[in-house]
């Protein structure tokens, strides 16, 4: 009874609190949140691979990519399996100490002027324990699992990162082929006004200066057509970063051109319009759950948590039991018989009398550290309920946006149509054609850097709500590639 009341004891004490999440007041329901929805079929949900909605193999086979070589993922992951050794290391200190030696010696006596040889041979078992009474140990292991977890969330959270970034690069750089395109046939179009302008200025039915602003405007759309070679070279270059491969070694094809189109989108934007998936944001409070981030920062306090304990902790005794037992004999060939028997058995008990405040400011510094862990942990709450609004927000007012800029660009065409054939009959200059050519592009450019805002801010809003995550999900291998 004596053992098993003594045993008791030594399990259940732990000095320290008990952790218990910190608690917020959460909204019951999003305020951008509001009753539009995105016209697509995909749907991003915690059961797919969230980027597989956009219906893209090129964005999936990529993602697969950095998944196994993007060199901050493999950062993360190794500083995940740093946090798992040093949980392992704490929870080895429950446990006793067990070593073995074995030894020979020769030594040499002078008695008198007599020398003697004497040969002493030993071998043998040792053990030592720390009764962890007070729970510091516990509470350091406690902090360790809590670490590695946090570990674990910070891994998922750069991986989602990560994902999130190639997935707006490669729309963007998708979205950038799709302004080339539009240069592209403007610059057709272009020419072909040059032309007709050129052949009317021979025939002497148009003026000199008419040629000069059709060729102006066509050496602009020429400029603007090369210059947007840069931002799909610098998207290429950031999409091989981040699949872990030189700039060098990587490229993507552009689009096939589609043809001209008079709706406000062409084929190819229409594709891309289409894939902008539905997804569902769920509550508020779902999103302490979903995130990885948040759950990092809730780990990270639960840790600073048991660290109080092991501050506390120290202000009471420690004791260590330990036990030997072995042979030792002058001769090799007794060593093994009874009378070579050697044992011990202690208890050494340890108490700091004085150490200046060291404890007292220990303790307050794990108290502090665990404040800034709580209020971090809020914050992070506080930023993520943010992202979602913005995003909600953004994509409520882009999709609008995009609606009423798709009837611009439509009357904009008719005005450049109707400009053109107004100036072949002779009632207007070209001016007119000019500035309704100018119109046309500029609004069709518009709605085209529109539909690339869309997918961008769906990706944002996908990661803002933690890509299909959630708290406890088990933690895949890491990669071995960076090993």
């Amino acid at each position: 009874m004596t053992a098993l009341a003594l045993a008791a004891l030594l399990a259940g004490c732990a000095v320290g609190p008990d952790y218990v999440r910190p608690t917020m007041e959460l909204p019951q329901a999003y305020k951008e949140d509001g009753p539009w929805k995105v016209a697509a079929p995909g749907q991003v949900d915690g059961n797919q691979r969230w980027w597989e909605a956009y219906g893209d193999p090129i964005l999936n086979d990529l993602i697969v990519q950095a998944n196994a070589a993007n060199q901050n993922i493999q950062q993360a992951a190794a500083q995940y399996r740093q946090a798992q050794a040093a949980s392992q290391i704490a929870r080895a200190s429950l446990w006793p100490t067990v070593g073995a030696q074995a030894g020979a010696a020769r030594a040499q006596t002078n008695t008198n002027g007599t020398q003697r040889l004497a040969d002493s041979y030993t071998v043998g078992l040792n053990a030592s324990w720390e009764a962890d009474i007070w729970g510091r140990i516990r509470r350091g292991a406690e902090a360790g699992d809590a670490n590695a977890q946090a570990s674990a969330a910070s891994l998922a959270a750069a991986r989602l990162s990560i994902q999130a970034t190639l997935a707006q690069d490669y729309l963007q750089l998708r979205v950038t082929d799709l302004q080339k395109d539009l240069y592209r046939r403007t610059v057709e179009a272009y020419t072909r006004s040059l032309q007709l302008t050129t052949h009317q200025y021979e025939a002497g039915t148009a003026l000199r200066s008419d040629v000069a602003q059709a060729e102006t405007q066509l050496r602009s759309a020429q400029a603007q057509l090369i210059d947007l070679d840069a931002t799909r070279n610098q998207l290429e270059h950031a999409i091989a970063m981040l699949i872990g491969r030189a700039p060098a070694a990587f490229s993507l094809a552009p689009l096939q051109a589609a043809a001209a189109s008079d709706s406000a989108m062409d084929a190819n934007a229409q594709r891309l319009q289409a894939s902008l998936p539905q997804i569902p944001t769920g509550l508020p409070s779902e999103l302490l759950e979903r995130r990885p981030d948040i759950a990092n920062a809730e780990r990270l306090a639960a840790a600073a948590n048991a660290n109080i304990g092991v501050a506390r902790a120290a202000y009471f005794p420690t004791l260590t039991l330990s036990a030997s037992g072995g042979y030792n004999s002058l001769a090799f060939g007794q060593l093994f018989d009874t009378p070579s028997r050697v044992w011990s058995l202690g208890a050494a008990l340890a108490e700091t009398i004085f150490d200046g405040g060291a404890r007292s400011a220990r303790n307050d510094q794990a108290v502090a550290a665990y404040d800034a862990a709580v209020a971090q942990y809020k914050q992070t709450v506080l930023g993520g309920l943010q992202e979602v609004e913005d995003n909600l927000s953004t994509l409520r007012v882009l999709d609008r946006e995009s609606e009423v800029q798709a009837q611009a660009v439509k009357a904009a065409q008719l005005a450049e149509r109707l400009a053109m054939s107004q100036y072949q009959a002779g009632t207007v200059t070209y001016l007119s054609v000019v500035t309704t050519q100018a119109t046309s592009l500029t609004n069709q450019r518009t709605a085209v850097t529109l539909l690339g805002r869309q997918l961008v801010a769906s990706v944002a809003l996908v990661k803002a709500t933690g890509g299909g995550w959630h708290a406890g999900q088990a933690e895949p291998q890491p990669p071995l590639a960076a090993r």
